[in-house]
């Protein structure tokens, strides 16, 4: 027996499943046998006291889970935190526990009653002493572990749990004597997987299978070489004794019910303190502001389902919800995080909801200047299609040219400060750049539902039939497309060349005739297949009349394409009469410019093909700018880069026939956009019958 080592252990005179406080007691209350759970917990109890030495507190009516002193409070050297349950089932436990650390003189910490921490279960030490393993998610949280840093004077590795079975850390995760460590993998997001594998050698990591797992294999008592356990597979067995480790069985079937096993059932309290080992915990907090209509857009519950997600917690400090239907809510909301780096991840996609810092937590945006040119520096901003403004020497500065994926650019001007969005590669030495997520606020519409819903872009509630909602969509998108005309706006389409392959080209050919389109986007293939069907009646050498291959006819594009290379360029061929219709014809005859961006696979290219790939983005920016609205019709890589291009606010339907299409094109996270799962050819015939409709004169009914 190791006589330096004490465990607590509770008798199990008052154990019941007595509630549901987990998923394994579901089914269970009151199916648990007393006599069988009092054999299983003498064994154990047996089993450790031939190990070490094991003190019993006094288990009290009221409180079934008692028994479960690994929940009781951390504890290392003469020091002890207290538990705080979460649960108000074992609140009662509480002042027991205190009770019994306090008699055997140890010092108690006692965390703030608000912020749950249930001990041991949630916190497991490295067994050489060199940090501390810190559980959160279901139980305890991560607020709690700067306060155990402090008081331990220890280093705290903070995991998040993910699966609700494994609802403390010490159910899927054991440190081992030697540095090793048996856990299982999937209990954890990715980011504390990160965490595990950079402190624990692959050699020493010993990662279960889900069997052993729902066994509790890993809430185990782990006694130098000894490893005390309700039930292990032979292969566990194997790989541990290969590690040097003993495997005692010993059934813990009836505290299984409750979600428990050997490690719940004790709490070791003689922790070795090593002194070179000082506090450290890296967990960060931050309140951020959110103001909207929080409820009935989901904004709020977007927001902290976001900070979950991405391994972060929160408390919501204060909620106002609007007095009437047309009034805004604001919240705060205190979020914590593990580390810096994810700190920044979930306050930047909470910049993109439009939360802000409190006012008196306001600072400007860090910088860092540009030291080679088209090279950010590290940990730099990246840009979102929402409006931005960045906070410089007190003032808010809006951020011009907006677009994703960029670096937001600072330079000093003769007017002032100039804050405008750059690509990586257009950043020039001298130029500095906003780094970290620090003073940068987005600009977000705070619409009511009925605003949003008479004035924004969306379309149509569930439950309404596909065809219907495609009729419906083209309803308003000729609504809009009218107005933007009659008011002198701009609408931009980007194609592909399956317009031109299911009939739509006479109709796209048409909406630029009679003034709805100001800019075309596409490829080399648009244009070729356009102007093939226009000279030789055939797209991709199939007729488009009679729907068959005509001999020869793989060859037809090749021969357009030399053609206009003969003439220079789309607008000599139409200026000599050879190209004579066609959506090309139109925008050359309408003089709406467009832009034709090549690619690696483009035959010939055309002579207006730019297969300078930088100046056809500059080309494809240039069109774009104060468009009111982008028609994406069939092309998909074109459509990406249009979407990265174009700020908030500006309106975009995607259709595609491939679902997987839309919803990539469409999902931009703004109500300004919309995707159609339909064919382009069937979506353009019905878009211009409508526009018929809507300008054919308007005939009164006569009186009879």
């Amino acid at each position: 027996m190791n006589s330096s080592l004490r465990f607590l252990m509770c008798p199990p005179d008052h154990y019941d499943v007595d509630y549901v406080i987990n998923p394994w007691m579901e089914g269970n209350i009151h199916k648990s046998s007393r006599d069988r759970a009092v054999d299983q917990w003498q064994k154990l109890h047996h089993i450790i006291k031939e190990h070490a030495i094991v003190d019993l507190v006094q288990p009290q009516p009221g409180v079934p889970d008692m028994v479960f002193t690994a929940n009781a409070g951390l504890v290392l050297g003469d020091n002890v935190v207290l538990s705080r349950f979460y649960h108000k089932e074992r609140q009662g436990e509480e002042p027991y526990f205190k009770a019994w650390f306090e008699s055997q003189g140890y010092t108690v910490y006692e965390l703030p009653k608000d912020l749950p921490f249930e001990g041991a279960g949630d916190a497991l030490l490295d067994r050489e002493g060199r940090w501390l393993w810190a559980g959160y998610g279901f139980r305890s949280e991560l607020d709690s572990h700067p306060y155990i840093a402090k008081w331990l004077d220890i280093e705290v590795i903070s995991l998040r749990l993910m699966d609700e079975r494994f609802y403390h850390l010490d159910t899927c995760f054991c440190p081992l004597s030697g540095g090793y460590l048996l856990y299982y993998p999937p209990a954890f997001d990715s980011y504390s997987n990160r965490m595990i594998e950079m402190r624990v050698a692959p050699e020493k990591r010993i990662a279960i299978a889900e069997a052993d797992a729902v066994n509790f294999a890993c809430n185990a008592v782990n006694i130098d070489s000894v490893v005390i356990m309700n039930k292990a597979s032979d292969n566990l067995k194997q790989r541990l004794a290969k590690a040097g480790f003993q495997v005692i069985e010993t059934p813990l079937t009836e505290f299984l019910k409750a979600g428990g096993a050997a490690k719940c059932l004790t709490l070791r309290v003689t922790e070795p303190v090593r002194s070179e080992v000082t506090a450290n915990a890296p967990v960060e907090s931050r309140t951020i502001r959110l103001e909207g209509h929080l409820l009935d857009t989901g904004l709020i519950n977007r927001a902290l389902d976001l900070i979950v997600e991405n391994s972060g917690s929160f408390q919501v400090l204060k909620f106002n919800l609007g007095e009437q239907r047309q009034s805004t809510s604001t919240a705060e909301v205190k979020v914590s995080a593990p580390s810096h780096d994810v700190m920044e991840s979930i306050i930047s996609q909470l910049i993109d909801l439009g939360a802000v810092d409190l006012p008196q937590d306001e600072r400007d945006a860090k910088l860092e200047p540009v030291l080679q040119a088209g090279v950010a520096p590290d940990d730099f901003y990246v840009t979102t299609i929402y409006p931005t403004e960045v906070r410089i020497n007190g003032e808010w500065v809006r951020v011009q040219n907006q677009r994703m994926d960029g670096a937001i650019a600072i330079k000093q001007t003769a007017d002032g400060l100039l804050a405008r969005c750059k690509l990586l590669r257009d950043l020039e030495v001298g130029e500095h750049v906003v780094v970290d997520v620090q003073g940068i606020r987005t600009i977000r519409k705070t619409e009511s539902r009925e605003q949003r819903n008479t004035q924004e872009f969306s379309f149509m509630s569930a439950g309404v039939s596909s065809e219907r909602r495609v009729e419906l969509v083209v309803e308003q998108v000729a609504w809009e497309l009218r107005k933007i005309r009659d008011q002198g706006g701009k609408v931009v389409v980007t194609a592909g060349p399956v317009v031109i392959h299911t009939g739509g080209g006479e109709h796209l050919a048409r909406l630029i005739r009679e003034g709805y389109v100001q800019a075309l986007l596409g490829g080399n293939a648009i244009a070729v297949h356009d102007m093939e069907q226009n000279m030789m009646g055939t797209s991709l050498g199939v007729d488009m009349q009679r729907g068959v291959a005509v001999r020869g006819g793989h060859r037809h594009h090749l021969k357009v394409i030399n053609t206009i290379r003969r003439c220079g360029s789309i607008a000599k061929a139409v200026e000599q009469g050879i190209l004579k219709s066609g959506v090309m014809y139109e925008c050359v005859r309408a003089g709406v410019p467009f832009s034709l961006a090549g690619s690696i696979r483009d035959d010939g290219p055309l002579p207006d093909t730019q297969m300078d790939l930088i100046k056809a983005q500059q080309e494809y920016a240039q069109l774009l700018e104060g468009a009111d609205m982008i028609l994406m019709l069939s092309s998909m890589l074109h459509s990406i880069g249009v979407g990265n291009m174009t700020p908030a606010g500006v309106k975009m339907v995607c259709v595609d026939i491939n679902p997987a299409v839309v919803t990539k094109l469409s999902d931009r996270g703004s109500v300004e956009s919309v995707g159609v799962v339909t064919d382009v050819g069937l979506f353009l015939s019905l878009l211009v019958q409508q526009l018929d409709r809507l300008t054919s004169p308007y005939h009164v009914a006569q009186m009879v």
